[in-house]
């Protein structure tokens, strides 16, 4: 053990982040305080067993940092979900109140303003709310640090709807919301905002790209200049996700290289031509620095959100290696962005972006730093041809390994991932990277001359091209993988296998291939579940045994068909229970026979407020198997083996059940005591 560490003696400090993440991983996992206790004497008894060996020894050495990093992890994301405790409300309410903006978000595609308000004198609300108000109603003058007032119904951050599917009262909780909603009239501006030269630059350079432009491409536009993706259409981001090209609307990696890139490669030409510059001037220093500025500019530009400030960190690392003459782009600049990210950021470990960004770029730097890949792509000199066929060769295989990281969080995450997404990203990534982003670089520079028209119609045609792409990758035949939720430890083994396969260099990676063919095949066996149930018990999704699913209620929204769909790991249009055989259905409820193997189950479902006769309902509740109601039911209703009424959801959230195993899944678990799951209450509510 001690001569195969010492081998690996340069990758033993990669495993620091990823200890620190196990732990606040697992913080998250775990639903109650007795198991975050259990997992820090755990780790402490990984760290004490590390000093029993001796610090003299690597193997000592690593049981203990690993121990350590892993106890520090759960505290810190412990220690930071308490400190961020913020009242919450409890039920929704209709009210009147004025608030301090913070935050505008233009979502022109849904035709609405998103504003983030601090309410003022209003104790019945938390302090930090989320609003919705139609874009008709939206003043010029509603500007962070205005004060307005409005009349809007308030209600409880979400839960995720079913088991799986996105649990917005998690993230909000730690961005402090307590409340969302929609306004009920316009907004009043009471107080207009002082002046604010940032944000105002921000939202008219957003316009001002959108019109010069317009379309759908206009809106891509705007995305990659500032980062604001409320002009997008439902369509083209659903064709972006399915194509594997959704990266690209957000502000990470690719785009702050792009703009880091070009901001040296100009400043470098232009001081290279005075000739005492380039023979008394350290001008790749100078050029580092441009660079530098230029990053935090844009970082600061798109709102410096979590992705962007993660890759703004990597480049000024990047940066600061070509500065001191080192080899910087290595697995040791990921692991210190992972840090920095973590130690600020710690919640950002559960969420998708985090583990796509550093799951690709972690695939990438391992693959290109491997010696048979690193020959096999090396510069010689050969033909044009062979150059060229190199080149493609190196794209595709970068593709290959980053869609192969990155599928398994997509579909844990959101049940489907792109099949296509190597090949789509082979034209996509050259494509934005070096026609796109610097066409419309060249348009905003030659506005100031009024002069930016030609450029604005080039990116135009570009832009196009891209979605063209997008919508063809995602219009083809298999071009989506749909899965039902995937089991946590399925989506921890393939983890830890692709973990262990990036991070050592000798042939012990190769044993990363067992955790992850295990994790793959136990999520591949998992079979999408029979009936899925929302959060409130309106909705409910029945399976109609051929592959497909129905709806209790048509007229459901979009989003809860996407979380419906998604959750069961179907791709596809959700029929209508009463078009299933052996349904009946009234505008009052449903009642349905489901065989599964040599069992029948008879189902009955509410979907109206109206009375139901007493005699009846207890006739039909005690005829079915499972009764599922949004309404609270008598005591008298007694199914031979399910009852889901307003009771059971609000202990248990939305459900999927399992006929043939009798397996019933939800969303909130016994005994959890996240913070969020009994939050502080409003003083007034």
């Amino acid at each position: 053990m001690e001569n195969w560490l010492e081998i690996e003696r340069d990758q033993l400090a990669l495993w620091v982040p990823v200890a620190l993440g196990l732990g606040v991983a697992l913080w998250f996992w775990i639903p109650g305080r007795t198991g975050w206790i259990t997992l820090l004497l755990l780790a402490a008894a990984c760290a004490a067993a590390g000093g029993a060996v001796g610090n003299s020894r690597r193997l000592g050495r690593a049981l203990l940092w690993f121990g350590v990093m892993t106890a520090l992890g759960c505290a810190l994301i412990w220690w930071r979900a308490e400190r961020l405790s913020a009242p919450v409300l409890e039920r929704p309410i209709v009210t009147q109140f004025r608030a301090d903006v913070i935050a505008v978000e233009s979502l022109p595609a849904r035709g609405a303003v998103r504003l983030l308000l601090a309410p003022r004198d209003a104790p019945a609300l938390p302090p930090k709310v989320r609003v919705n108000i139609d874009q008709a109603d939206a003043s010029p003058a509603i500007q962070r640090g205005a004060v307005i007032a409005l009349r809007a119904r308030i209600m409880p951050p979400p839960d995720a709807a079913v088991p799986g599917a996105y649990d917005f009262r998690r993230l909000a909780w730690f961005q402090g919301i307590g409340g969302t909603g929609r306004a009920l009239d316009a907004p009043e501006v009471v107080t207009p905002a002082p002046p604010a030269l940032g944000t105002d630059f921000r939202q008219r350079l957003t316009r001002h790209v959108r019109d010069s432009i317009g379309g759908a491409e206009g809106a891509i536009a705007a995305t990659l200049a500032t980062g604001d993706r409320g002009a997008i259409s439902e369509e083209d981001a659903e064709a972006m996700r399915r194509s594997g090209l959704a990266h690209l609307l957000s502000i990470s990696g690719l785009h702050v290289t792009a703009v880091v890139a070009a901001a040296m490669l100009i400043v470098m030409r232009l001081l290279a031509l005075s000739p005492t510059l380039a023979l008394r001037w350290p001008l790749p220093l100078l050029s580092a620095g441009a660079g530098a500025m230029a990053g935090v500019g844009y970082t600061l530009l798109t709102g410096a959100e979590v992705p962007t400030i993660r890759s703004c960190v990597a480049a000024m690392i990047v940066l600061a290696g070509i500065a001191l003459g080192r080899e910087a782009i290595t697995l040791r600049l990921i692991a210190t962005g992972a840090l920095f990210v973590l130690l600020c950021w710690p919640e950002s470990v559960a969420g998708p972006s985090f583990q796509m960004s550093f799951a690709a770029v972690t695939a990438l730097v391992a693959l290109h730093e491997h010696p048979r890949v690193r020959a096999l792509l090396a510069r010689r000199e050969e033909g044009i041809a062979m150059r060229f066929g190199r080149l493609l060769l190196g794209l595709l295989l970068t593709g290959l390994a980053v869609e192969l990281a990155l599928s398994p969080i997509a579909l844990f995450h959101f049940h489907k991932a792109g099949a296509y997404g190597a090949l789509a990203n082979i034209v996509a990534i050259p494509l934005t990277t070096f026609v796109i982003m610097p066409l419309e670089a060249m348009a905003l520079m030659f506005d100031l001359a009024g002069l930016g028209a030609p450029f604005w119609w080039l990116t135009g045609k570009a832009l196009a091209l891209l979605l063209g792409l997008a919508h063809m990758v995602a219009s083809a035949p298999g071009a989506v993988a749909a899965l039902p939720v995937m089991p946590a430890g399925a989506f921890a083994l393939m983890a830890s296998g692709g973990l262990w396969i990036c991070l050592w260099r000798t042939w012990v990676r190769r044993l990363g291939a067992i955790p992850v063919l295990g994790g793959m095949l136990w999520a591949l066996s998992v079979s999408p579940p029979d009936i899925l149930v929302s959060n409130d018990g309106r909705h409910l999704a029945l399976s109609d045994g051929r592959g497909g699913y129905a709806l209790l209620r048509p007229r459901a929204g979009d989003y809860i068909r996407s979380a419906l769909s998604e959750s069961a790991g179907f791709d596809g249009e959700l029929s209508e229970l009463d078009s299933l055989p052996g349904a009946r259905c009234s505008a009052d409820a449903c009642t349905a026979e489901i065989v599964r193997g040599t069992r029948r189950w008879r189902l009955l479902a509410t979907r109206s407020s109206h009375i139901m006769p007493w005699d009846a309902l207890r006739s039909a509740c005690a005829g079915a198997d499972i009764v599922v109601s949004d309404r609270r039911l008598p005591d008298a209703c007694q199914p031979r083996w399910l009852k889901a009424d307003r009771a059971m959801f609000a202990q248990t959230g939305g459900m999927a059940i399992t006929l043939a195993t009798g397996q019933i899944v939800t969303v909130k678990q016994g005994g959890d005591d996240h913070p969020w799951r009994n939050p502080p209450r409003p003083a007034g509510e």
